[in-house]
């Protein structure tokens, strides 16, 4: 039986409206003309106003209008927040940030017991830029610069501090040089600028927040990290390894004339749980691939969301297998890309099973003590690959 529904998307303000949540089982056939969907869906992102919000909203309005399925969007602020709904199956697919390597390999706010590494998948994600914006009104020209100034950072989201982090350590500083100002929500943090709260802080080029900026009385500069200074990628790169140069023409107060070198990661991340249902996974990026046309250009980077950009590794962590079922038959996955995943995947493995015999050996241990075991299990893991 096809799960096809009469009922259209709603607009983008209305995506959050209280609605039930179907879970994705086994019953959408892979072979059919046009991809099987659930009659609704539920998928996180993060908060309102954000890029990742905004293109899963575009898109969820493309499922509605072409294959009239219904989408919640659920916002959240935090990384715990955007993967909760997707662990407790109260969402289909998230639309993740670097907490998808985050929650793989057991770290920052996952290296707590409650928590570890998560056996999650991928279905792709858009080549995306990131880099430290500022007030230009605070006159702040360069990296070293920042040392003893505002720096906005969000509460409980280590996706977006860590590569803050990564990014002052290219200038050689670390959050102890600035004046580090932590903000409840990530829409807090971003707007922290525009009313003088901040003088700088770090995200993509995209957020609706940052063009406020650029047009408010104290406009906004991004800071470059030049591509060709070898020491400071070599520190950045101790932070956070997975990132690479990237010189970005598009974003609030940015364009062909004007552009800026920062790095690149994938954002959004489209997560799903490992045990997900594979022909799901297989329609899902079906879906995502055919409607492509209808919202490419939703906002100014949504056309990177291309599957020849976007459903291609390095990302955070492993495809799903329906992914790559469908990724073959587009002749996109290559024997290179499988080496790859399958590396990945080794790993996740590895670290769950050292997780197993750090949560042993630190029963009846405190916090400290239990971090300090993990951290010596998951390196031996990680040193036995």
């Amino acid at each position: 039986m096809r799960l096809k529904s009469t009922l259209r998307v709603f607009s983008p303000l209305l995506l959050t409206a209280a609605l039930g949540v179907t879970h994705a089982t086994g019953a959408f056939a892979a072979d059919d003309s046009e991809p099987d969907l659930p009659r609704s869906m539920t998928w996180a992102a993060y908060d309102v106003g954000s890029a990742g919000y905004a293109e899963a909203s575009a898109i969820a309005d493309a499922f509605g209008r072409k294959y009239g399925t219904r989408i919640r969007i659920q916002p959240s602020g935090s990384a715990i927040g955007r993967l909760q709904p997707l662990l407790r199956d109260r969402a289909e697919v998230a639309y993740l940030a670097t907490e998808a390597f985050f929650a793989s390999e057991g770290v920052a706010d996952f290296g707590d017991r409650r928590w570890g590494p998560q056996d999650l998948r991928t279905l792709g994600g858009r080549p995306s830029s990131f880099g430290i914006f500022t007030a230009k009104d605070a006159n702040i020209t360069s990296m070293k610069e920042l040392k003893g100034k505002r720096f906005a950072y969000v509460a409980g989201n280590p996706s977006i501090n860590l590569k803050c982090d990564a990014l002052l350590g290219a200038a050689g500083l670390t959050r102890d040089d600035v004046d580090a100002r932590m903000f409840p929500t990530y829409n807090a943090t971003m707007s922290s600028l525009a009313q003088g709260k901040a003088d700088a802080s770090c995200t993509t080029t995209t957020p609706s927040q940052l063009y406020e900026l650029a047009e408010s009385p104290r406009g906004i500069r991004w800071l470059e990290v030049d591509p060709n200074d070898e020491k400071a990628w070599a520190r950045l790169r101790k932070i956070a390894p997975f990132l690479q140069p990237y010189r970005e023409t598009v974003g609030a107060g940015l364009s062909e004339d004007n552009p800026v070198n920062i790095f690149a990661y994938r954002y959004p991340v489209l997560t799903v749980k490992a045990d997900q249902d594979e022909d799901f996974v297989y329609n899902y990026l079906k879906a995502f691939d055919e409607t492509y046309p209808m919202y490419k250009d939703g906002t100014a980077v949504m056309g990177r969301w291309k599957l020849e950009n976007a459903g291609t590794p390095p990302v955070d962590v492993p495809f799903h297998p329906g992914a790559i079922k469908y990724l073959k038959e587009k002749g996109i996955w290559t024997d290179e890309m499988q080496a790859w995943n399958d590396k990945r995947l080794a790993r996740l493995k590895a670290l769950q099973a050292a997780w197993k015999d750090a949560i042993a050996e630190g029963k009846g241990k405190s916090d400290d003590a239990f971090a300090d075991i993990w951290a010596k299990h998951r390196q031996q893991a990680i040193e036995s690959l």
